[in-house]
């Protein structure tokens, strides 16, 4: 942390000059602590979109965009999704390190049977419209949570903390998925404690009671993956919400919420359903040319969703792990002659090879692979940000648990750069 560097401020104008210490991390670059910044010099800094400013110390995920690396607690994404499961990496991301085996049973027996969701809150879902976006149901129903489960709302008692994660890590499939249910007229699938995370999941989503319903082992294999992909991702715009939020001492469930609400944006959650809006735009492969050039064209409107990074400078590592999983799932399924799925390999194949967008690394991110996927998968598009939802949980939870646990925690509070009116005298009404 604390090192023996520093950076020299100088006020060209009075020549005064301060020292500010540096601080480094375990990887990446070091910081400039700027936390007595005003009490010294009567300036704060100017960071719209907070860019170059670290809000906060964590251990949890490290990201160089740069080497297109991704790593949790020090495991590279590559391993964990080559070797782990999506509960062992929730663990992992929860408690520090992986879990020896009986940490790991009593941890996913604690996450199974806390599936189910009070039974009133089947209730609660009759209050939306069905057509209402499941993004907004998702808000209310998991806000509602701290309605329901009182008993582990209080923040400062390590074990109901314990409690609130495990009940959000194994509650929030079940609501995505009784949302999905509502939203298509089905009646609500009950968790079964048989069956892992993402069999669970699938399970909830797509059986009917007219009918049996066997859970695809590719298809549960590619949704665990893709649940690991999306555990969690840095100080982005949800968890950063997330943190501020819990500054304020609220309470897990409404924590999260806020997080999904973030998530719910198109810049941010909306990525992959961005992917097949484009695919349906270009409409046909002998189209794809076409958009290609019109990509190029610095003055045409129109982008190739799903490609590029603003973090990753290099190759998504998500990308390739989705990929393989992707070839998987379209050969499992045996899908053939869908239109939308044909223009997604070609365009891929084109643009892998395409001079232009190998040297600018416009290489497919996670969100053009995921999108194929859940759209082979049966997925309706508007549910594609409240899957993103379901992986990206366990990371808030740890954002979050990771926050309350700092010693100097205080509440967030930005600072601005006010360009509005001076002081000025009110004026009556019948004056102006």
């Amino acid at each position: 942390m604390k090192t023996d560097k520093t950076f020299t401020l100088t006020n060209d104008d009075t020549g005064e000059s301060w020292t500010l210490p540096v601080l480094d991390g375990t990887e990446g670059p070091s910081v400039i602590d700027v936390r007595k910044l005003y009490a010294d010099t009567g300036h704060f800094t100017f960071d719209p979109s907070y860019t170059s400013t670290a809000s906060c110390k964590s251990r949890l995920t490290f990201i160089d965009g740069d080497e297109g690396v991704l790593m949790h607690r020090g495991y590279t994404i590559e391993e964990l999704t080559d070797n782990s499961t999506f509960l062992e990496v929730a663990y992992l991301l929860l408690e520090g390190d992986l879990p020896s085996q009986k940490q790991m049973d009593d941890f996913t027996h604690n996450v199974t049977y806390h599936t189910m969701v009070h039974e009133q809150l089947h209730k609660f879902f009759t209050g939306f419209r069905r057509d209402a976006h499941p993004m907004a149901v998702m808000c209310g129903v998991v806000g509602a949570l701290s309605a329901f489960y009182h008993d582990s709302l209080d923040i400062w008692d390590p074990k109901q903390r314990e409690i609130s994660a495990h009940r959000l890590i194994a509650k929030i499939p079940t609501l995505a998925a009784m949302t999905m249910k509502y939203a298509l007229g089905q009646p609500f699938v009950y968790p079964r404690n048989d069956l892992n995370y993402a069999e669970n999941f699938l399970h909830m989503c797509f059986a009917l009671p007219a009918e049996p319903y066997k859970v695809s082992p590719t298809l549960a294999k590619a949704m665990d993956k893709i649940l690991i992909l999306h555990a969690d991702h840095e100080q982005n715009a949800s968890t950063s919400t997330v943190r501020l939020a819990g500054s304020s001492q609220a309470n897990p469930f409404a924590c999260i919420s806020s997080g999904i609400t973030s998530l719910w944006g198109p810049a941010h959650g909306g990525a992959n359903q961005a992917v097949l809006a484009m695919l349906r735009e270009i409409g046909s492969v002998d189209r794809i040319p076409e958009f290609i050039e019109r990509a190029k064209d610095k003055d045409d409107p129109f982008r190739l969703m799903g490609f590029g990074h603003r973090v990753y400078k290099n190759y998504d590592p998500r990308a390739g792990v989705l990929k393989a999983s992707c070839d998987e799932v379209l050969d499992e399924l045996g899908v053939e002659n869908e239109p939308l799925l044909e223009i997604a390999r070609e365009l891929e194949k084109i643009a892998l090879q395409d001079e232009y967008f190998v040297e600018r690394k416009l290489f497919p991110n996670v969100d053009f692979y995921s999108g194929i996927i859940l759209k082979a998968m049966g997925f309706p598009e508007e549910m594609f940000t409240v899957l993103f939802a379901v992986g990206r949980t366990v990371g808030w939870v740890s954002q979050w648990k990771e926050m309350i646990e700092e010693p100097t925690l205080r509440i967030g509070r930005p600072r601005q750069l006010y360009t509005g009116p001076k002081k000025r005298s009110y004026v009556s009404i019948d004056k102006r």
